[in-house]
């Protein structure tokens, strides 16, 4: 017996395998994903294989862990508290409803919790790009109280996604006016070009406004709104087909920028 373990983990969104001796100390790791065996411990090259034997897939590449880019270095450097990568879709609205939960009462239901799953439904489809060179980050506090549900970085730039929740009813929108179902028409694009802006100006880059609706039953757009994306959840993948603006750098560059709690508190 080799005496190595292989424990399942996590890391910037990716799922690995890592090998661990009986202390616990990690000496390589397997990333499905990118088909690769990263090793800490040269010698260990047999007997880490041999114990991965049975999770392998395909073809991988075997050697010693990438050189960290700057973005990287810069993340490793970024205190815990500051950092809002681990921010999961809804985080805001998690915590709200932690600290204060709702009745549950059957006849009017807690419009967070409707808020919640149109968040974590749009963010769980964003996160699902990041195979095609995208990042995405969630819940985003703005000054104010106010923050962006979701930034998304990749080679077709940068966009602050808000989630709404429409499920069965139909969207009219008349810019910047937004009526979901029965509901007051609110000036909904008016807030959310407001957000993009605010993003726009902490990351020093040109930031697009998305609002995504989560299973509307139809929507009306009366004019096309302007500098504006309205997309249902299911069309955000499309998202993925854009490119020629971000090197794959830049996305890192930003991404880490971004997630800095610190960019955001003066805009």
């Amino acid at each position: 017996m080799s005496g190595l373990r292989v424990v399942p983990g996590r890391r910037g969104g990716r799922d690995r395998l890592y090998v661990c001796r009986p202390d616990g100390s990690r000496i390589a790791w397997y990333d499905r994903a990118a088909g690769r065996v990263d090793l800490l411990a040269e010698d260990e090259r047999d007997r880490v294989l041999d114990v991965l034997k049975p999770f392998l897939t395909g073809p991988v590449a075997v050697g010693p862990p990438p050189v960290p880019t700057a973005a990287e270095l810069a993340r490793l450097a970024l205190h815990p508290d500051d950092d809002l990568a681990p921010n999961r879709p809804g985080e805001a609205l998690l915590i709200a409803l932690d600290r204060d939960p709702d009745t549950g009462h059957r006849l009017r239901p807690d419009p967070r919790r409707r808020a919640l799953l149109a968040e974590q439904t749009v963010g769980d489809v964003l996160d699902g790009l990041e195979g095609a060179g995208w990042l995405a980050l969630h819940s985003l506090p703005l000054p104010g109280g106010d923050r962006v549900h979701h930034l998304l970085i990749g080679p077709g730039g940068l966009f602050a996604v808000h989630a709404l929740y429409a499920r069965r009813a139909r969207v009219r929108v008349a810019d910047p006016m937004v009526t979901v179902g029965r509901r007051a028409a609110e000036p909904l694009l008016r807030r959310l070009r407001a957000q993009a802006d605010r993003a726009a100006y902490a990351l020093t880059a040109e930031v697009r406004p998305v609002l995504a609706l989560t299973e509307p039953s139809g929507v009306t757009l009366t004019a096309a709104p302007r500098g504006m994306r309205v997309l249902s959840a299911g069309e955000l993948p499309g998202l993925a087909r854009l490119g020629g603006v971000l090197k794959p750098a830049d996305v890192a560059a930003l991404h880490a920028m971004a997630r800095d709690r610190r960019t955001w508190e003066k805009v």
